[in-house]
């Protein structure tokens, strides 16, 4: 008798973990959906996205970028990958820049 009662706890725990598991993976999306998370991105996400891989739309204005500066145009992504690995770190790393610039202008103007 103790034992199975002893098996069927075993088995109610491993059923709930189990559907905890799949519900959490289920989140993340690595298991059963077979679409993409760029569908259900909005325009604010897609136009960063573009912006940091150097698609960006009006001129190549890099304005989309959080603390993007109007003027600045994004670096042509062309070639092998690691060019284009290159070319999306660059990217990053002057959006990154100019934020910092902004934030170290504007602190210095406060009063």
């Amino acid at each position: 008798m103790r034992l199975i009662f002893g098996v069927m706890s075993l088995l109610i725990v491993l059923a709930i973990v189990g559907t905890l598991g799949k519900t959490q993976l289920e989140a993340l999306g690595l298991v059963g959906q077979t679409r993409t998370r760029a569908a259900e991105q909005g325009a604010d996400v897609k136009a960063v996205s573009e912006a940091v891989l150097g698609r960006a739309g009006s001129g190549g204005a890099t304005i989309a970028v959080p603390g993007g500066v109007p003027g600045a145009t994004a670096a042509p992504i062309d070639g092998t990958l690691p060019a284009v690995s290159k070319g999306i770190q660059n990217n990053v790393r002057e959006a990154a820049n100019a934020a910092l610039q902004q934030g170290a202008n504007r602190s210095q103007q406060a009063p």
